[in-house]
């Protein structure tokens, strides 16, 4: 814990080992229990942990806690504010519709964040491709390029950047990541017009001509909430709690001037956001101790090369929150006592702390807040999407060999 306190023992990372697992498993061989009682599952492994920090160090418990407020009202804000906009036409869903529709999310990622982005442009990429047949990938590659990658680019476009913002690092200091971002963005991009023009080659003729005629002139209904948006990314940059008050005066100014027809268009419904709060909640609550663990091993890991820097940060990133991740690896920077060029860091170790942390949270469905808010819209309106075991073997597949090359390039 803090200064004096005692080092954490190893063994109070299972609970959180234990609803990965859960995770990952149960919806595989007990389905119908998962859905019913994972918020249970939650409850249960989240409770010795609750008590344990209650009496120990109920400080570091109370911030988690506020953390997790002020994350699932930025989530659930952005989910109540974007089902009031309906994106029809302007998207075809060939190979390079969807192609040029992930680039266009990922550069958007960047002025209204991944979680912004991804909660504004998952609703009509799934109408626009809701005819074809395979598709569940598509929406891989969404949660790759608009809910993580994209938003490496300013200190708006993912948590730890912003964090790094708050710590002293320029505004436009991520701008540096440009030739990493944009290396990254082609290569899973240009995997993925490969992979989806095989994919699409079965489809039918009936389908193709269902593509044409929904395609068409880009028509945008609800406007407003285009405003309310905007309004929840400014509140962003507000000390709490006026900006969760903020993120929360958006959403219900946004649900009450919205049409119904408007949400029933988009098939809204709290389901979704009603999922990830619990299970998000199970998550930060027994992910304090590895959060610990981490900070009192961070110093002694033997990291020291970039390539080290965006590995781990990478890597703990995929399965723990990025941002404090992010900050832990930068105290340990700062404590090589390396030639400082921003924050008491080198560029290049900054550069692979940052590019790892926002990269990889594309690793799994629980790297980042937006990676299962999207699984859970896709899955609402009737796509199955990858068990996360599922998930993980294309980001096996597809990610790490592009990250490989990544490091090759810029953090040898």
């Amino acid at each position: 814990m803090h200064g004096a306190d005692p080092v954490l023992s190893p063994l109070w990372v299972l609970p959180f080992a234990a609803l990965l697992l859960s995770i990952a498993i149960l919806p595989l061989f007990a389905a119908h229990f998962w859905h019913r009682r994972y918020p249970l599952v939650c409850l249960v492994l989240a409770a010795p942990v609750v008590a344990y920090f209650t009496y120990v160090d109920p400080h570091r418990l109370s911030e988690t806690a506020l953390d997790y407020v002020s994350f699932i009202i930025l989530l659930g804000s952005l989910f109540v504010v974007t089902s009031g906009v309906v994106v029809e036409g302007g998207i075809t869903a060939s190979p390079l519709g969807n192609t040029l529709y992930l680039a266009t999310g990922a550069f958007i990622a960047n002025a209204i964040g991944t979680t912004g982005a991804s909660m504004l442009l998952i609703r009509p990429l799934i109408r626009a491709n809701k005819h074809r047949h395979k598709i569940s990938h598509v929406f891989i590659f969404f949660i790759f390029l608009v809910s993580n990658i994209g938003g490496a680019l300013t200190p708006l476009g993912d948590p730890p950047l912003f964090l790094g913002y708050l710590e002293g690092v320029p505004f436009t200091w991520t701008f540096r990541l440009v030739p990493e971002w944009l290396t990254t963005v082609c290569i899973v991009l240009a995997v993925f017009f490969v992979f989806d023009t095989i994919m699409a080659r079965g489809e039918t003729v009936a389908d193709e001509s269902f593509e044409v005629r929904t395609a068409g002139r880009l028509r945008l209904d609800g406007k407003r909430n285009l405003l309310y948006l905007a309004g929840v990314v400014l509140c962003i940059f507000i000390d709490r709690p006026l900006r969760e008050l903020g993120m929360l005066a958006m959403a219900l100014l946004s649900y009450q001037t919205t049409p119904e027809s408007v949400h029933d268009r988009n098939e809204f419904s709290l389901g979704p956001i009603r999922e990830v709060a619990i299970l998000f909640a199970g998550i930060f609550a027994t992910m304090i101790p590895a959060l610990v663990v981490l900070q009192q091993n961070g110093a002694s890991l033997g990291v020291d090369e970039p390539w080290e820097f965006f590995w781990a940060t990478g890597l703990l990133s995929s399965f723990l929150d990025n941002a404090p991740t992010y900050l832990t690896f930068l105290s340990a920077a700062r404590g090589l006592g390396l030639p400082a060029d921003v924050v008491g860091v080198p560029n290049h170790i900054l550069a692979a702390i940052s590019c790892g942390a926002v990269f990889m949270g594309a690793n799994s469905y629980i790297g980042n807040g937006p990676n299962f808010m999207v699984k859970a819209i896709v899955e609402e309106n009737g796509i199955e999407m990858p068990s996360f075991f599922g998930y993980m073997a294309y980001s096996c597949m597809i990610l790490v060999p592009s990250f490989i090359v990544v490091t090759f390039l810029f953090f040898r």
